[in-house]
């Protein structure tokens, strides 16, 4: 059973349940995205029960009407056994997501992780969605400096792309380590999506000056895009924004929800000021 703490950020343990936290944001026009905890697995068992309970995720939430997407880490669905076994078993999943009409997200990990999951990313958004339907989207990380280049490559891909800070501890060579260079370059990011894509921008992020900005370029430039926050996080200004904009709640479930809330506490010190303020109520 997850204690009153924890239950602010995981919506339960089971489908049903993450299902039922849907429907009560749906009455408040909030949407959200539903990811079953797992990573890192390094046996096939457990990947292959885990894809098989996002299949039937996608069927629930289309045959409750929900407005809802589902969200996948690679290493969910068995990339630490190799490209190839995470391949397969995401196509699955995108696959029978798309028969039902529901969106896929496929969540970014550590930078070693990061071109197997563009590559996915691209090549499942070209066979599952059209300039007219998106089906698939991914998420690029501001914190690391190969990333402009990865978002100009995106600008033609019929998917959609989220915009995060970075939360993993990622090597100096490669990444920037500063706060203000990390929302520098998330500024800089947004400003080049908003101007060169046609739509499908996510702005992953509970920084209200980032959110700001973002619809700032939304008004200058006409071009659609979706604000996504945690559960438990902001809620507040969730249900308000949603009053005029898209508004997405990452929702996860599950019984690995220990590790998860560890992670989301120690990725970045702001998570903690979020977490305390939400759960004494300011």
């Amino acid at each position: 059973m997850i204690p009153p703490i924890a239950n602010r950020f995981v919506a339960g343990e089971s489908p049903a349940q993450a299902l039922d936290h849907v429907r009560q944001l749906n009455g408040r026009n909030v949407r959200a995205i539903v990811n079953l905890l797992g990573e890192h697995y390094d046996e096939r068992p457990p990947v292959r029960s885990d894809a098989a309970e996002y299949r039937a995720l996608a069927g629930d939430i289309a045959n409750s009407n929900l407005e809802a997407a589902i969200s996948i880490k690679p290493s969910q669905l068995g990339l630490d056994l190799g490209e190839d076994v995470f391949r397969e078993e995401l196509e699955d999943v995108v696959a029978a997501a798309a028969d039902h009409g529901v969106f896929v997200w496929i969540d970014m990990e550590d930078h070693t992780t990061t071109d197997v999951t563009l590559n996915a990313f691209e090549d499942l958004a070209r066979e599952y969605g059209s300039d007219d339907e998106y089906r698939v989207g991914v998420c690029v990380q501001a914190n690391l400096k190969r990333t402009r280049a990865d978002v100009e490559r995106l600008a033609d891909v019929p998917g959609k792309v989220r915009f995060v800070k970075g939360a993993y501890d990622e090597p100096d060579k490669i990444s920037y380590s500063s706060s203000a260079r990390v929302n520098h370059e998330y500024e800089a990011l947004l400003e080049y999506a908003f101007e060169h894509y046609d739509r499908g921008i996510a702005v992953g992020s509970h920084d209200p000056a980032m959110i700001e900005r973002a619809i700032e370029l939304h008004e200058e430039h006409g071009t659609e895009f979706e604000i996504q926050m945690l559960m438990g996080v902001r809620d507040d200004a969730q249900y308000e924004l949603a009053a005029e904009y898209p508004v997405y709640q990452y929702i996860p479930y599950g019984d690995r929800w220990k590790s998860y809330m560890y992670r989301r506490l120690t990725e970045r010190k702001e998570n903690v000021w979020f977490a305390l303020r939400a759960i004494l109520g300011r």
